[in-house]
């Protein structure tokens, strides 16, 4: 019979098997009160914390950076400029981006839609909070901030119940009057989407554009000349956990003629405009100089023309195995059969003499090949989407004309919701720069395009200056940062000083200095030391000490403690490897399907999990539960589906989102899914008892955790954000989820993304929240909060190492964050109950050079020592440093706080106390030695010599002492 051409379907995602969802309550959206209320609720878990002084320290990295929203430039000195981040607040830098400073760190959230500045009035800022590009970790907002005094100071103007917004856009000569674009709720329909105005600088707000609640305002154009003409593009899009509706009828512009107070549509099909019911996110660009010329940047998404194919007998097509009968397939061609197996990646153990062995035993249908490869839930397409298009009207949006003939490649794809910035030079109206994966310049109004990257800037483009005095120089704005051109791509800086990271996952090692591992959104996954601090001394070495040794989003990260060499790492949807980082080698270990079966379903980011009992096991989780025995190189699949299902879609849904082993118990497994299934196993893997039905239903489990304190202890997180629900779902149990406690009734609205328990204290838990930390010390009953150093980002990920003692954090923002809590995990219900505690102290190595300058321009040496005490209430606090014979040195005084408290001391004499230190010295040197003098270094500071000390600690009616030695310097013995 005659072969046709293999027509193998777009996947646009991975789903999953259709049955039944699981039945129960759809959660609400959180009302916006609720949410503005939860910044109060943040702020009083603040106050009431007894963590208040135990400090975060950012360790980076920061050159991989995170993905910016917006860019606003100074129009008298380009020098200056602001950067709004996804989910990293908003920065400034007055030096071309050789640093920055954070302006946005304390609100109700970071995220960031899109800001203005009014350069004329004392540069007050306005900010549309929550990120417009909907995606899978694009935060919601509260609405409008506004600060008129730099950044200092904020006010939140309203709108609260808007999450997202595209665009805000200034009156160029009323600084009262402004529009916003909103455009609503990402996982469900609301009212307050489109077009704001306000007439009093944001104090109240009129609805002057709406369609219906599930079409927002995603941007705005206003004509300089002519304030009253304004342009508005509306987007119709509706995305759930497992399906994306990226575009819709009521997609369009809109002009009005009035100052927003009025609009039409100018984009209706007889004006040349697209106009059905695949128009998705449009980006707008208006040149100042004739602004009747308009530029808008379509993602549309309307299928291509099937392309016309002439058969080739010599390949096959899929659709061609369904009804076909043995005796057909066993007369296939081999070379033809092989080649259609390689292009539709079938484990190499699968060939064509293996196939037809099956097929003439009879133990194989040829209609199974199909089905490997289809996925009934999955939306499938025969064509592309036609993607981005670029369209031109010189007449006000009266007519409409698409400024190519041919498709724009490789540019969207079927993810054009993730961009949609177009941008048209002030100086030219014929040159235009789009952006999308890769950032494209036309210099012939749109006629034609080329990609004016450089080696060191990242794809995936969100925002573009263009300078309005000298052509070519941009500063860009990508998923990786800041990159600044003068010559219009031909070179790039890189201005990547702010630790912006957007981190899903963190792990260390057990190496010394233990390293930090981490995977991250759209770049890759990175690792280095844990007592990295931030210096450009690198540049100078030619080795940044974080190292990149993953692409695409960076995934979970496991490491083989017992050569810190072995590391598991991994990209999206479950594309896994091992590396070896002594040799390079790499095994690809994602598990697979067999024929017979349907395809498995990978979440975006699949959770694996090594087995501290037997680190050569590794467990993985698609749909299902598979387990290697080997690290990997093979793959058991143990288990069927361990979630509800999936449902129809083109999103991956129905999958496994979280795998842990109780620490306790080998074998002790916990599963949870993104469609609230949590099961577990007491034997491997093999059997699995659902434990979610008491649950809330429908929730992604964020995480799931097994005690390392009681062998029958669980605990989980539960997230709605996909709803948006953001209540802090998280639970207990203590028979392995029979029945379950719900804790953390304190915490703030605030969803919730990991729970993770204190491997030293089994009361203590940390919960990372899409807006901070938190701790509990009675195992969830109440929480605080955990924040000196850290602002109020995301947190997506806490590990603790079990020799450090050192809780590392994870941020979808702002990198990774780093705290000691040896002394955290002390407090205990008995040590809290006293008036005052006083901690052990660490011996200090003697410098002679104390308080000296290694160079005449250089800082003077000075030495450190922190004195940690507890105290159960607050009060005044003296600390004094005496010798061995009870003299006194230094006296220092602190006002303790209820909780932690850390007194820095300089090991420094008080001068008054100099000669009575002096005598002791040298009543106590021996026969026939010289006087000891005591004498103050070059900073005129006396310092303590080599003995040992008592350290006296009053408060709380209260006194203790630690022992604090100096020690000398080893001297060399005469050989």
């Amino acid at each position: 019979m005659q072969k046709r051409i293999l027509s193998v379907a777009l996947l646009v995602a991975l789903s999953g098997c259709a049955v039944a969802q699981k039945k129960g309550k759809q959660p609400a959206p959180t009302p916006a009160k609720e949410r503005l209320d939860a910044l109060q609720k943040r702020q009083q878990l603040m106050q009431n914390s007894l963590v208040n002084n135990l400090e975060l320290r950012n360790t980076g990295p920061s050159i991989m950076s995170g993905r910016i929203t917006d860019l606003e430039v100074s129009p008298t000195d380009p020098t200056t400029f602001y950067a709004a981040f996804a989910s990293g607040g908003l920065w400034k830098t007055t030096n071309n981006g050789l640093s920055f400073e954070p302006l946005f760190d304390e609100q109700a959230v970071m995220t960031i839609g899109d800001i203005a500045v009014d350069w004329k009035n004392n540069e007050t800022i306005w900010i549309g909070t929550g990120e417009s590009n909907s995606s899978r970790s694009s935060y919601s907002g509260v609405g409008v901030y506004k600060s008129t005094d730099g950044g200092k100071t904020w006010q939140h103007m309203g709108l609260d119940d808007t999450h997202h917004i595209g665009k805000v856009v200034l009156h160029p000569n009323d600084p009262n009057t402004a529009w916003v674009a909103a455009l609503g709720h990402l996982y469900s329909p609301n009212k307050e989407r489109g077009v704001y105005k306000t007439t009093d600088g944001g104090k109240t707000w009129k609805k002057t554009l709406y369609i219906d609640d599930n079409t927002g305002a995603i941007d705005l154009q206003v004509d300089p000349k002519d304030p009253k003409n304004i342009y508005a593009a509306l987007w119709h899009r509706e995305r759930r956990a497992w399906n994306f509706v990226e575009g819709g009828k009521t997609s369009g512009i809109h002009k009005s003629t009035d100052g927003g107070n009025t609009w039409s549509d100018i984009s209706t099909a007889s004006s040349g405009f697209p106009d059905t019911e695949n128009v998705g996110r449009i980006g707008l660009s208006l040149y100042p100089d004739n602004p009747n010329i308009l530029y808008a940047l379509v993602d549309n998404y309307d299928r291509r023309p099937a392309e016309q194919k002439t058969d080739q007998p010599e390949m096959l097509d899929n659709d061609l195995f369904k009804g076909m009968s043995a005796e057909e397939f066993l007369k296939l061609d081999d070379k033809s059969l092989n080649e259609f197996l390689d292009q539709n990646r079938f484990p190499r153990e699968i060939t064509a003499k293996s196939l037809k062995a099956q097929v003439q035993s009879g133990t194989l249908k040829p209609e199974a090949i199909t089905a490997y490869l289809t996925d009934p839930t999955v939306e499938t397409y025969a064509t592309e989407v036609k993607g981005a298009e670029v369209y031109r009207t010189d007449d006000g949006g009266k007519t409409w004309k698409k400024t190519h003939d041919d498709f724009i490649n490789d540019m969207y794809s079927s993810y054009g919701y993730y961009f949609g910035v177009v941008r048209v030079a002030p100086t030219d109206p014929n040159k235009i720069y789009i952006l999308g994966v890769p950032l494209l310049l036309s210099e012939d109004g749109g006629k034609t395009f080329r990609n004016i990257e450089g080696d060191n800037v990242h794809s995936d483009h969100q925002a573009l200056w263009v300078s309005p005095e000298k052509p070519g120089y941009l500063i860009n704005g990508n998923d990786g940062g800041i990159n600044i051109t003068y010559d219009d791509g031909k070179s790039w800086y890189y201005a990547n000083a702010p630790a912006v990271g957007q981190f899903y996952a963190v792990a260390v090692d057990m190496a010394k200095p233990y390293n930090v591992y981490g995977g991250l959104q759209d770049n890759g996954t990175w690792y280095g030391p844990s007592n990295y601090k931030y210096s450009l001394a690198w540049t100078s070495r030619g080795q940044y000490p974080y190292e990149r040794i993953g692409g695409g989003d960076g995934m979970m990260v496991q490491v083989d403690w017992r050569d810190n060499n072995i590391v598991y790492l991994g990209s999206q949807y479950g594309n896994y490897t091992r590396l070896n980082k002594a040799t390079g080698e790499r095994t690809f270990i994602k598990p697979s399907h067999k024929l017979g079966e349907t395809p498995l379903r990978f979440n975006w980011e699949s959770p694996i999990h090594l087995s501290r009992h037997n680190q050569d096991i590794l467990y993985f989780g698609s749909n299902k539960f598979h387990r290697s025995l080997n690290k990997g190189e093979d793959m058991e699949t143990l288990s069927g589906d361990l979630t509800n299902g999936g449902r129809k879609g083109d999103v991956g849904y129905g999958t496994l989102t979280s795998i842990d082993e109780s620490p306790l118990r080998f074998g002790l497994l916990y599963t949870g899914s993104d469609d609230g299934v949590v099961q577990t196993s007491s034997d491997g893997g093999y059997n699995w008892t659902r434990i979610s039905d008491k649950l809330p239903q429908n929730l992604w489990v964020s995480t799931v955790v097994a005690s390392a304190h009681k062998q029958d202890r669980v605990y989980t997180s539960l997230n709605g954000y996909r709803w948006d629900d953001f209540t802090p779902y998280l639970y207990v149990s203590e028979d392995r989820g029979k029945k379950w406690e719900r804790i953390g009734g304190n915490l703030p609205q605030e969803a919730i993304n990991v729970v993770k328990e204190d491997p030293k204290n089994p009361n203590l838990l940390y919960v990372g929240t899409d807006h901070g930390l938190y701790i509990s010390l009675d195992r969830g009953k109440t929480f605080m909060a955990m924040k000196q150093g850290m602002p109020a980002v995301a947190v997506h990920d806490v590990v603790v190492h079990p020799r450090e003692n050192d809780l590392v954090v994870g941020t979808h923002g702002r990198s990774i964050y780093i705290a000691n809590v040896e002394h955290l995990q002390s407090l205990t219900p008995e040590l809290m109950n006293q008036p005052l505690h006083l901690f052990a102290l660490q011996p200090v190595n003697f410098n002679s050079n104390w308080g000296n300058k290694g160079y005449t321009w250089g800082e003077a040496n000075k030495p450190e020592l922190t004195i940690p005490y507890y105290t159960s209430t607050a009060d005044n606090t003296t600390i004094r440093i005496k010798t061995e014979k009870g003299q006194v040195v230094r006296e220092l005084q602190d006002q303790g706080e209820k909780g932690l408290n850390y007194v820095d001391y300089n090991l420094s004499v008080a001068e008054a106390n100099a000669k009575a230190y002096e005598a002791e010295l040298n009543s106590a040197k021996k026969e026939g030695s010289d006087a000891v003098k005591v004498k103050a270094a070059e900073d005129k500071t006396i310092y303590l010599q080599p003995g040992k000390y008592t350290v006296e600690v009053t408060a709380n009616g209260a006194t203790k002492t630690q022992e604090l030695v100096i020690k000398a310097p080893e001297r060399r013995t005469r050989g």
